[in-house]
């Protein structure tokens, strides 16, 4: 991610501290007088601590022994430069493997000198100033801090200095802990010991601010938002990774062997994974915003990794297809190539399934927020792409939100919606709202509103079939405020009745805890929204089912949550249902990659009588691998051998 005005200090207070840089040649580093007339502490303050050096100051822990502590004459040789700052790095190390020789040097304006020119990396200085612990994000974050020095004043001793040699993670050189981020439960910053050769997070802090170098790197994740996120040495000694060349997230393994390269310093090419960067890369280590970053110093060369989309076999007479597609946030406003794009998921990647669960889906101002609900423009122009692909005439059933009721992007009134198709066999039966027939009085003067009245199973020829059709699950529950409501769906497959629902879970959120950040383990306050949404859907799956125990029901959509979690299983055990992913071999069981994490967040779920019957679920991986998509998600397909009746 590219920081404007310097690595992590988005809206810092402006400077109000004067820097006094001054080139002195051809002096011993000890030797060379303060400036003159510098006067980088107030007057009556204590004494600056002279004779420190970078790896007293950052110490063996993740906040400084010295923090808030004025320190003077710190010799460093300069590694890199940004806007408000640079870092410096010890050319005499101590001989500790847990003490940074490495610190960022706050100057809050570009670095320029009264005299011999401004600072430049390879310049050998000494820094007076202040120790302090910068915490990007705020005082609230649950981040971590960046320990550096506020600089008073800053003197040139010498020009074109060697700098330090870089420190080499991985075989060959310092290998970050393969699993585990933090042993000890609590604040990372106030206790629990400190020992890089076990945590991770107490491995990248021990070269915080360092020169660091990584060797034949992979990517494990694609470029987005100015960051890649790779494994040195080509992946090796890594833990679970992916067929195609990622690497998983598991319980109790964040995978802290990543390293998350940042455009900061200089440009990164849009990588996919699988891709390399061949030979030595070198940069400085940074943290902003919860995650460790390796600054490149220079622009890296790209190495194809061959990476290509995945297509899905296409459904067989008899088969039902189903599909799980995230369209994030599409609109009218959408470039035409991502109109394309989306289509070639469908007919070339899905192979045209019968229905598609879609979510994402913007109405027909996007995110303007002037009133608008309606989403027929965003739809027409779809399904006009899926044509145009060579795709069959695709229908779409939804139910309109009340204006800004289902979070998302304000203005958006982002939707779940069905996508299907009625040249195989698969027909929707569409129930309008209509009075509860078991209700005593006169009907009412006009149907309810379809976004507020929530859809009921009944007893229906014979099975299960719904009152609404499609129909939101419980929408005036507290679990969905602010969230996309589940829609279900009644459809017939070459005779046989099918309940489908699609669903999107509450996202996680700012609130939750970074992976990398000072509470271990991290917290992650978003989950209970998912834990009550779980119930509500499992409710409504088990009345279903007390209508007809054999009911064919399919649960499928973007749940936001792991096959392991707890929402996830509440709903597959409390429901009755089989979740697909969770079935997967490891290497194939993400759908999409945060930071480099492969997770399977897309899911689809079977009844007992569908789960029973011959059926192959694939995720068709095509998105969360690519820079070049603006989506994030694979889409998913189970393919049910269902023949008529």
């Amino acid at each position: 991610m590219a920081y404007a005005g310097g690595p992590g200090r988005l809206g810092r207070p402006a400077a109000a501290r004067s820097i006094v840089v001054a080139a002195v040649l051809a002096l011993p580093l000890a030797a060379t007088p303060s400036p003159a007339g510098a006067a980088p502490f107030p007057a009556g303050a204590a004494a600056p601590a002279a004779g420190r050096r970078v790896h007293d100051i950052q110490g063996a822990g993740h906040i400084s022994p010295l923090n808030r502590a004025a320190v003077t004459g710190v010799p460093g040789v300069v590694t890199a430069l940004t806007g408000n700052g640079f870092w410096m790095q010890d050319p005499r190390p101590d001989k500790s493997d847990a003490t940074s020789e490495g610190i960022f040097v706050f100057t809050r304006t570009r670095p320029a000198a009264t005299t011999g020119g401004a600072v430049q990396v390879g310049d050998a200085v000494r820094v007076n100033g202040r120790v302090s612990e910068f915490r990007p994000g705020g005082s609230k974050s649950a981040g971590l801090t960046r320990t550096e020095i506020d600089a008073g004043a800053t003197t040139v001793d010498a020009h074109g200095a060697p700098l330090p040699p870089p420190v080499v993670i991985g075989p060959g050189g310092r290998r970050p802990p393969a699993s585990v981020v933090r042993s000890a439960p609590g604040d990372a910053e106030k206790g629990g010991g400190f020992d890089p050769r076990r945590n991770g997070l107490d491995f990248h802090e021990s070269v915080e601010g360092m020169r660091v170098r990584i060797e034949n790197a992979v990517a494990v994740g694609p470029t987005r938002y100015g960051e890649l996120p790779v494994l040195p040495a080509n992946g090796a000694g890594a833990g679970t990774r992916t067929r195609r060349g990622g690497i998983l997230l598991r319980d109790g393994d964040a995978n802290p062997e990543r390293i998350v390269l940042d455009d900061a310093l200089a440009p990164l090419p849009g990588m996919n994974v699988g891709d390399r960067l061949p030979g030595a890369n070198d940069g400085v280590v940074d943290y902003a915003f919860g995650d460790f970053k390796l600054l490149l110093t220079a622009a890296p060369r790209r190495a194809d990794g061959g990476l290509a989309r995945e297509t899905t076999r296409p459904q067989r007479p008899g088969e039902l297809a189903v599909a799980t597609a995230g369209l994030d946030g599409l609109d009218p406003d959408a470039p035409p190539e991502r109109f394309r794009a989306l289509a070639g998921d469908v007919v070339e990647g899905l192979r045209s399934p019968d229905l598609i669960a879609i979510s994402g889906l913007e109405d027909n101002s996007g995110p303007e927020d002037d009133g608008t609900v309606a989403a027929d423009q965003t739809v027409a122009e779809l399904i006009a792409a899926i044509s145009t692909a060579g795709g069959p005439a695709y229908d779409w059933r939804s139910v309109t939100p009340r204006d800004n009721t289902d979070g998302g992007e304000r203005g958006a009134n982002t939707r779940l919606g069905f996508l299907f198709r009625t040249d195989r066999g698969l027909a929707f039966v569409d129930r309008p709202s209509a009075p509860d027939p078991l209700q005593d009085g006169p009907p009412a003067a006009s149907p309810p509103d379809p976004a507020t009245t929530p859809v009921r199973a009944v007893r229906r020829d014979g099975g299960a079939g719904l009152t609404l059709s499609p129909g939101r699950v419980d929408p005036g529950d507290a679990a969905w405020g602010a969230a996309r409501k589940p829609l279900a769906g009644e459809v017939t497959w070459q005779g046989r009745r099918i309940i489908v629902i699609a669903g999107q879970w509450f996202p996680q959120s700012s609130d939750d805890q970074p992976l990398f950040g000072r509470f271990q383990p991290p917290s992650r306050p978003s989950g209970w929204r998912r834990d009550a949404q779980a119930r509500v859907l499992a409710r409504f799956v088990t009345s279903v089912r007390t209508a007809d125990k054999n009911a064919h029901v399919i649960v499928a959509g973007d749940l936001n949550d792991r096959e392991t979690s707890t929402p996830v299983r509440t709903l597959a055990t409390d429901g009755g249902l089989t979740d697909l992913p969770a079935g997967l071999p490891a290497g194939e069981r993400y759908t999409a990659i945060s930071g480099g994490n492969g997770q399977a967040l897309d899911h689809i779920l079977l009844s007992p009588s569908l789960y029973r019957r011959k059926h192959e679920f694939d995720v068709v991986h095509r998105n969360a691998e690519f820079a070049d998509r603006a989506g994030d998600r694979d889409p998913t397909v189970v393919r049910i051998d269902l023949p008529g009746k």
